[in-house]
């Protein structure tokens, strides 16, 4: 089995903090996730919600390649982001105030740089030459760094960041950098109450100006598109016109003095209030061209207005939190906004009032993922009470379920794949359709326990649950929803269940040091215990039913045979999992004891190899058959969560605790951030904040059914890690003749064959579309027939690709149906060589005819209506 996982996606949530930024174009949205950055690709979204109001794609199955998680990662949470004008460099920058600059095409990211400081406001200048980067009081203008796209022909530098120029002049933290059209000037704006104006270099007869007039924070500045005016907006409520007019006027002459520069200064014209009582202004945004201002609020309400007369055009409540960001696509037909306390990401387009993009992850601890048999869906589980259903395509949250009442502990699908099994601590069993995305039964027990673990018949007749309030084992049949037997026989309570996949037995393990093998369907119903040396923690049952592994609280990963009940191989795993200090932690972490055990494990789809996970930032790959440590696999280096770091620093250690753990609101300047509203000896606090230091730990994994990636649900989220099937260039297939030119001249020759080869070559995407397409319908099966086999599985992963990029559907089809036709045999000798290729194949073929069935329907549906309709007439 191939064991080059590697990180791919990040789920179970979308925003976290910081603000959001659209692409130059307005396609696609990069948001912070923790210590992430997660693109979201918008236009192929609204293509998908257009085509669901016709009632063609009512379901989410459809959705592919929308978004997606870069692979990069800072050491702390991302506070800020910004793109360059041509959407090609993003720097993104962490608490800390280290901050990467990525090639946001390629998803490469080229320069690391500290700023020495807690960023609070950066941007780059129009021009794309400078970027300005506020720092406590201070404002810095950078020389933005040339990369090897950027046509200046030095490629990568040894030191890219220059900087241009120091401004200070603030009294307070700087809150927003705005820039004038022709990169000249820029606009400051402050919790001093006041906005600034600078000039990028000295300027004749400029001196910097001081904005003062507003009673709070000024939240954002800028300037008119023609730039004779300035716009400011404070936390107050109060947006300020200011006008370039002579000293001796009034506020409201419009009249502009004829005299020198000297005798004219920045004047307030007009003063508007947002009028929102009882609520503060928490972000505001401001699209030039159309002169749109939108404000958000403390009480989650949105106010979209027109300037600069402030008409209010719209209004909307999106939620019952404070919206922490703003921000306008490029066209200003659509609004981002980010709500940090909830997790959610809203894309709201205005004209049409009807939302883009609405996502939102879990707000509390992950406890159970499951993967779907068909691998195209992953559920998530947390102690929110809700129910997530995520596209492993989109990575997006399809349904969310919500009527279990307290933390939901495990979930588990039934073989079919259509139903959903949930075990809560409300004392409820639950099953879920997934077809009609409807709870269809509900399972309780005689008395009130909270259920902690789950299994499920491969039949999906029988559920079982157990609980840690009970040492017995509760069975219900599915079909009526009856509660059938409860079997006794464990000294401890139940930590973990599981039915072996053939259905013959029932495997259960306790605290009391046993693990039980039931024949749940025979006349006795007897058990046999395999006694061990430890309280039970996590079982995991082999594809094949033939092995159990267990863990324990000692750190042993033991694996036994279900026929003979003998232990064959034993790992010693408290070496392996541990690592990772918290704050609190008075001795090394390999010596923690907290963090050396595996609290969830999960077979591979091939049985070779066992994933098992803890109350650390490592996942251990094991061997299944000799019991040895494969891989391991740091799941986060996140320094805002505790448990990630290896060494403490002395110097962040006070009489007092951890520097990092002193509460120190009290000392904040706004009422609003001293004020605590977290119950005395609370650990669970906000999640945005990242104030109640939340700890590392791995609380559940899944293994693909395809056998080509797992899940890791843990603090940071739902991450996927998947096999790197990406094709890589060869440059030894390369020669003299194998130019773009020459593809294009093969194509006018009508050498088609010779053109595809090439493009494969190259391997350039737009090249092999090129080749592809022009290929005439009448030759693909002599093309195909005269391919080398060296290239049929690229052919293949193409033109499963292609399925869902383009509308040529016979096309496609053609294709796929030459090349089965032609090396059908090839593959079927080399299946195992080409097992992502196939599953893609599988994948877009079924997808192709879900969406003629509906498409279908959907037109005999409309006919019948018209018909009827011309015979009513």
């Amino acid at each position: 089995m191939k064991t080059d996982f590697k990180f791919s996606n990040l789920l179970g949530t979308v925003y976290c903090k910081g603000n959001l930024c659209f692409t130059p174009d307005g396609t696609c949205l990069v948001s912070p996730v923790g210590n992430r950055v997660t693109i979201f690709d918008l236009i192929r979204l609204v293509a998908i919600t257009r085509l669901r109001t016709l009632s063609i794609l009512p379901c989410a199955d459809s959705i592919s390649n929308k978004s997606h998680t870069l692979s990069f990662s800072h050491r702390s949470n991302i506070h800020r982001l910004a793109l360059d004008p041509k959407g090609t460099l993003l720097l993104s920058v962490d608490g800390e105030g280290q901050a990467i600059l990525t090639n946001l095409q390629r998803q490469v990211a080229l320069y690391h740089i500290s700023f020495k400081g807690q960023v609070t406001a950066l941007s780059f200048s129009p021009s794309g030459r400078y970027f300005a980067v506020g720092i406590g009081r201070f404002v810095q203008v950078w020389n933005t760094p040339s990369t090897p796209e950027s046509g200046s022909g030095d490629g990568l530098l040894f030191a890219p960041f220059v900087k241009h120029r120091v401004y200070t002049g603030h009294h307070d933290t700087v809150r927003r950098v705005e820039w004038s059209s022709d990169s000249r000037f820029f606009l400051t704006s402050a919790k001093d109450s006041t906005a600034r104006i600078w000039s990028v270099d000295p300027e004749d007869s400029f001196v910097p100006t001081v904005l003062t007039g507003h009673r709070e924070t000024v939240l954002a500045a800028w300037f008119s598109p023609n730039q004779e005016s300035i716009y400011t907006v404070s936390q107050d409520g109060a947006l300020f016109r200011w006008l370039y007019l002579s000293r001796h006027l009034t506020d409201g002459d419009q009249e502009i003095s004829e005299d020198a520069d000297s005798s004219m200064q920045w004047r307030i014209a007009d003063r508007h209030y947002f009028m929102q009582s009882n609520a503060k202004t928490t972000c505001v945004a401001y699209h030039a061209s159309s002169k749109l201002l939108v404000a958000g609020f403390s009480s989650g309400l949105f106010a979209l207005y027109e300037l600069p007369d402030l008409n209010m055009i719209h209004s909307l409540s999106i939620s019952q939190n404070s919206i922490d960001t703003v921000n306008f696509n490029l066209s200003g037909e659509w609004l981002a906004f980010g709500i940090s306390r909830l997790g959610q990401l809203l894309v709201w387009e205005w004209q049409s009032e009807s939302y883009i993009l609405k996502q939102q992850g879990h707000f509390d601890s992950l406890n159970a993922v499951t993967y779907s048999p068909d691998a195209r869906r992953v559920v998530s589980c947390a102690d929110d009470g809700k129910i997530k259903l995520w596209d492993t395509q989109s990575g997006f949250c399809i349904a969310t379920f919500t009527e279990h009442s307290s933390a939901v502990t495990a979930c588990e699908f039934a073989k079919r794949g259509n139903v959903l099994f949930t075990a809560s601590l409300d004392g409820s069993i639950r099953a879920w359709d997934l077809v009609r995305y409807r709870n269809f039964r509900t399972f309780t027990a005689p008395t009130r326990l909270s259920f902690s673990s789950l299994a499920v018949d491969p039949s999906g007749e029988v559920v079982c649950a157990g609980s840690l309030d009970s040492t017995d084992i509760h069975i219900w049949s599915v079909q009526t929803g009856q509660f059938l037997d409860q079997l006794a026989g464990h000294e401890g309570p139940v930590a973990t269940l599981a039915f072996a996949p053939s259905g013959t037995s029932l495997i259960s393990g306790s605290w009391d040091n046993t693990v039980r093998i039931w024949n749940i369907f025979g006349r006795s119903q007897s058990s046999e215990p395999l006694q061990l040396q430890a309280n039970v923690l996590a079982l995991a049952l082999r594809p094949d039913s033939k092995q159990v592994a267990v863990s324990t609280l000692d750190g042993q990963l033991s694996f036994w045979s279900l026929l003979d009940a003998v232990q064959e191989v034993n790992a010693d795993g408290r070496r392996d999992i541990s690592g990772g200090r918290r704050l609190t932690d008075r001795f090394r972490a390999a010596n923690y004891a907290g963090a050396q055990a595996f609290r969830c494990l999960v077979y591979s789809a091939d049985s070779t190899c066992i994933i098992a996970g803890g109350d650390s930032k490592y996942v251990c790959l094991y061997s299944v058959h000799t019991g040895s440590l494969v891989q391991k696999f740091t799941v986060s280096i996140n320094l805002s969560i505790e448990g990630t770091q290896e060494f403490l620093n002395s110097r962040n250690l006070t009489e007092a605790g951890p520097l990092a753990l002193l509460d120190d609101n009290g000392a904040a300047s706004d009422l609003e951030d001293r004020i605590d509203n977290t119950l005395p000896g609370a650990r669970r606090g906000d999640l945005s904040k990242r104030h109640f230091r939340p700890e590392i730990r791995v609380t559940a994994l899944s293994f693909s059914p395809t056998g080509n990636a797992f899940c890791v649900s843990s603090t940071e989220g739902l991450s996927i890690y998947s096999l790197d099937h990406t094709p890589h260039f060869d440059p030894i297939d390369m020669d003299i003749e194998v130019t773009p030119s020459n593809l294009r001249n093969a194509i006018r020759d009508s050498d088609y064959l010779s053109a595809l080869i090439m493009a494969f070559r190259l391997n350039e995407k737009y090249l092999i579309k090129l080749a592809y397409e022009a290929v005439p319908i009448d030759s693909l099966s002599i093309i195909v027939k005269s391919l080398p086999t060296t290239y049929i599985g690229p052919l293949l992963r193409f033109v499963a690709q292609a399925t869902d990029e383009n509308p040529h559907l016979e096309f496609n089809c053609r294709w796929l149906e030459a090349i089965l036709s032609a090396h059908g045999s090839f593959l079927k000798d080399h299946a195992s060589l080409l097992p992502a290729e196939l599953r893609m194949v599988q994948k877009a073929t079924t997808s192709m005819q879900t969406d003629l069935a509906k498409l279908t329907d959907y037109n005999a549906y409309a006919i019948d209506y018209l018909l009827l309709q011309s015979s009513m007439a």
